[in-house]
């Protein structure tokens, strides 16, 4: 549900706008509001799973976004609304901050690529599909139905988390509130950054917001640089395997987003293809992900996860290739096929390197490596999202197969950065 909910409001934006008669640019913060409250607290959540427990940590997240859901649901107007989506972003953290540390607890060492293959199964094929889900929604119901169908959902996944996720063990460390502020003044004009940067917001002020995230963002490292438990985790990037493990995934996900955001636009303005046939034909990327995933994770579990992600990603990389270079009008089974092998290349990668990131970091320091995990995940789709707009500002016509490209190109130099991983292996 919670990465469901990270792309599913994007497709849903302009029903939402014309119901509730709000502007397009004010409708946004329908989006901005759940993606700033969840990178926000994403890191300061995995820090109080390491000292009250990840499965309390969970829980309470679980309940608060399945009541969000529900206020969503019954909101009446733009701002009523964005206040539950930020309520909603804030449950959704509590989730996905500390979700793969209690996959580390769940899953025995031998075992941690198989269960972070499941995790990476749900994550990547929940966020894939949101457009599709969305649009199948509102084809039979009002966007209202998009936020309640979490409610039945989330109580049955609240019963379940009550009852079978593990107790996990709590660090002596207190929570640094000064941190927590910090992070959230950087991560948060960061993703405001890039995301007025993606409207073609003046110059200056994406400067000015960009500005203050670098500066906050100084002062948080050299908070954290003093602290035998950091909240970012600076202790974990002097560890090689962790750090290039980290750089991958964000720029997988910068791929990915480039992708994502562009090829919506590329079948549906160039090739004149309908929503309902744009978001079948975008299917096969998750479907190819889903199968791969679960093959992936046991793979991982013996061997280097620097060869398999480096193979994922350069798979990837080839599959955009193919997309950007598509024939003037191809047919259905043209795109397809190369979308299938994006879709190959992404499952393959996306195993293997969330257990190269946890595997890295001692048990003690899970929550801060889960943390890092979905931080990657977000800043990368944020960059992505960024630069389509960057590609469509260059050209109008050829925008979305610039972007494209411009993802093979990010695929590729996750690639080398993960064969890279073999080096610092042989180091360490």
């Amino acid at each position: 549900m919670a990465s469901l909910d990270t792309s599913i409001a994007n497709t849903a934006l302009p029903t939402i706008a014309a119901d509730l008669l709000a502007s397009p640019a004010a409708s946004v913060w329908v989006v901005n509001a759940y993606q700033l409250a969840l990178v926000v607290s994403l890191l300061p959540f995995a820090s109080l799973g390491e000292i009250y427990g990840y499965r309390r940590v969970y829980t309470v997240g679980l309940a608060v976004f399945t009541v969000a859901s529900l206020v969503c649901a019954a909101s009446w107007s733009l701002p009523t609304l964005t206040a539950a989506r930020v309520l909603q972003g804030l449950g959704a953290s509590g989730i996905m901050s500390v979700n793969t540390a209690l996959v580390r607890y769940i899953y025995p060492s031998r075992s941690l690529g198989r269960g972070v293959g499941f995790n990476a199964l749900v994550v990547g094929v929940s966020t894939a599909l949101g457009p599709t889900v969305a649009a199948a929604v509102l084809s039979v119901a009002s966007w209202q139905w998009l936020f309640a169908v979490n409610g039945p959902v989330g109580v049955a996944a609240l019963v379940l988390a009550v009852r079978y996720l593990p107790e996990t063990p709590q660090a002596a460390h207190r929570f640094d509130v000064r941190s927590a502020l910090l992070n959230a003044a950087t991560f948060g004009l960061l993703i405001f950054g890039i995301g007025e940067a993606t409207h073609s917001a003046p110059g200056p002020v994406i400067a000015l917001v960009l500005g203050g995230a670098a500066v906050s963002g100084f002062f948080l490292i050299q908070r954290q640089l003093r602290l035998a438990a950091p909240m970012l985790p600076v202790d974990l990037y002097r560890r090689p395997m962790f750090a290039l493990s980290s750089l991958t995934s964000v720029c997988s996900f910068a791929a990915q987003g480039l992708a994502f955001v562009s090829l919506p636009f590329y079948f549906q303005t160039v090739l004149g293809r309908s929503a309902v046939e744009t978001g079948l034909l975008l299917t096969s990327w998750p479907v190819v992900t889903a199968a791969m995933a679960p093959v992936a994770g046991p793979l991982s579990d013996r061997y280097p996860p620097a060869v398999l992600g480096g193979i994922g990603m350069a798979t990837l990389a080839v599959g955009l290739l193919l997309m950007a270079t598509l024939p003037a009008r191809p047919d259905d089974l043209s795109c397809v096929w190369r979308l299938m092998v994006c879709g190959a290349g992404f499952g393959f990668f996306q195993s293997p390197n969330l257990k190269a990131i946890m595997s890295s970091a001692p048990p003690e320091r899970s929550g801060g490596a889960s943390g890092i995990v979905a931080t990657s995940r977000l800043v990368g789709q944020s960059v992505g999202a960024a630069l389509v707009a960057l590609c469509f500002g260059v050209s109008a016509l050829h925008g979305p197969a610039l972007a494209v490209a411009l993802g093979a190109g990010f695929a590729a130099a996750a690639s080398l950065v993960s064969f890279s991983r073999l080096t610092a292996a042989s180091r360490s």
